[in-house]
């Protein structure tokens, strides 16, 4: 029996901590020759106006749409400038962690691999935690990427 993940999913929002755990997870896929899945969770439904009417919410909705597609290349293109190799990139709208959940499940991942900004406890319950939630409901391990304390 193989303990090592066969497919890796790391979730990603373009932050300095979302860098680090994209390095951790590339690091980890190469060793383990594990399959490297990307997805970016655009926040969902925006907020828009009741009066802006339904011509300016759809063009908002596909400015923003296109805005995320072309930010999850992005990353895809600094995932493999950094020497990874990305199996499928995916572009999820909604609540990030919930979606993270929910795809991890989909694919099958063996792990997901997310990064952590280190809030302190009032802004975490105010706000909440991605990684939090993600490592409460995910089915499969997750590993929480946090940058070092000077």
């Amino acid at each position: 029996m193989n303990t090592f993940p066969t497919k890796i999913l790391l979730a990603t929002d373009g932050s300095r901590e979302a860098a680090l755990a994209a390095r951790t997870a590339i690091d980890l896929a190469h060793k383990t020759r594990s399959e490297l899945r990307v997805v970016y969770v655009e926040p969902w439904p925006p907020i828009i106006a009741p009066e802006a009417g339904e011509r300016v919410t759809e063009a908002i909705n596909e400015k923003k749409t296109k805005r995320a597609k072309r930010f999850v290349d992005a990353q895809v293109q600094e995932i493999e400038t950094a020497g990874g190799s990305v199996a499928k990139a995916y572009l999820r709208k909604g609540g990030a962690s919930e979606e993270i959940v929910s795809l991890a499940e989909e694919i099958g991942a063996g792990l997901i691999v997310v990064g952590s900004r280190g809030w302190g406890r009032l802004r975490r319950a105010l706000i909440g935690s991605v990684s939090e939630s993600v490592v409460r409901y995910a089915y499969c391990p997750v590993l929480v990427v946090r940058k070092e304390k000077r």
